[in-house]
Order: C-alpha cells, then structure tokens, then sequence
C-alpha cells in the first residue's frame, strides 16, 4: 500500500462547529472548484502558478491529478468546495524530492482554524509521499498564511521582488518559505513517534515546533 492510500479519505472534521468533509479532489469537482475560485479574492490567486478562475487552468489542475503529478484535498461543506490544499511534485527530474504545498481557503471559512488543519493533512500526506522538502509561496502581505506556515516550521528561503502581477498591473514581491521534511521526519523517528507521520485513519500531522511530549 502506498503512503497517500494509508491516508483514510474522506474524513470528517469539526471547524469551528461547522460539519467538513475533506477528500481527494477529481473530475467532479470542475464546476465547484471554478465557482469556489470565482469567489476568492483576486489577490489570494497570486502565488498560484496558473489563474484558477479559468476553465482551462482547472482543466490542467485536475491533468495533473490524473497524471500523479499532483494531489489535492478539498474541504467541502454544505455541497460547496471551502478550501483546497494541493502538493505539487512537478515534472522536473532534479526535483522530484521537492513539492509545493499550496493551501487556498474561502473567505467565508477563515479564521476557524480550517487553513491550519488542511495545512497539517498536506504535510502528514507529504510525509507519507516520501517528499523530503516542502515549498510554499505567498505574497509579503499574506500575514495569516505566513503565521500558519511559520507555525508549522517553514522558514523564508527567498523573496523575489515584483515578481507578481495583479488584474490592474501591480506588482508585488512573492516570499518562498520552505520546510525540510526528511530532517523533521529524522527528529520524529528519533523521538520514538515515527508512526504518528503515517496519519491512519483520523490521525494528523504532529506540530514541528514541539518535541513530543511538550
């Protein structure tokens, strides 16, 4: 069995009172993912490699699904997608240890703790990928994902001045954080707590920044 089938999906969550399903994302799920990325801010849609609000770019997304080249879980509730988290393993040889973590939330499910829980599953399913460092970009001012990012034991790796450009022409800087997984996940197996990073069913990604037992 692989590490992403020793994840149990969909699984149930709490969020803040709110009944959440999360699941693999499929073919599906094209006309709700479209209408969840059609409500998002524009300005949440810079750190994306391609503008989700197309058709054509959801149509690539969910190549990448089929191809194995991407995974991603959506939270749905109420029949409606809330919020995505994707790892990108991408098509580079050189590369193929390194994935980008990319997590998109609703506005209508922030600040219930939704962002910080899909984050924690990305990670437990990366871990269980075998993906030994994790990438996350952002722009600069996107001070709650950097917090839950952060909080997780990402650190900025590099900022890359005007390297966005928005709807009306603006430019702004994108911050890469990254995370070194194979050395978080040495520390966990050396602390006798290798087996909490294979999730199971209804298990999570332990918290980076706390020694077991803190």
């Amino acid at each position: 069995m692989s590490g992403e089938a020793a994840r149990a999906y969909p699984r149930a969550l709490d969020v803040g009172g709110r009944a959440v399903t999360l699941r693999h994302m499929g073919p599906a799920d094209r006309a709700a993912v479209l209408a969840f990325a059609r409500a998002l801010p524009a300005h949440d849609l810079l750190f994306l490699p391609l503008d989700i609000t197309r058709p054509e770019a959801v149509d690539a997304w969910l190549g990448g699904i089929a191809r194995g080249e991407v995974t991603t879980l959506v939270a749905e509730g109420a029949g409606a997608v809330l919020a995505s988290a994707t790892i990108d393993r991408g098509e580079l040889d050189w590369s193929s240890h390194v994935a980008d973590l990319r997590v998109i939330v609703a506005a209508e499910a922030r600040g219930k703790g939704l962002g910080r829980s899909l984050t924690q599953e990305a990670f437990a399913l990366a871990l269980s990928l075998g993906i030994e460092k994790i990438v996350a970009r952002m722009t600069v001012d996107q001070q709650g994902a950097r917090a839950v990012f952060e909080g997780m034991g990402f650190r900025p790796e590099a900022l890359l001045r005007d390297h966005v450009r928005d709807r009306d022409g603006k430019k702004h800087d994108l911050l890469i954080l990254s995370h070194e997984v194979a050395r978080f996940q040495a520390q966990m197996t050396a602390y006798g707590v290798s087996e909490a990073l294979g999730g199971g069913e209804g298990g999570s990604a332990p918290d980076p920044r706390r020694a077991p037992g803190s």
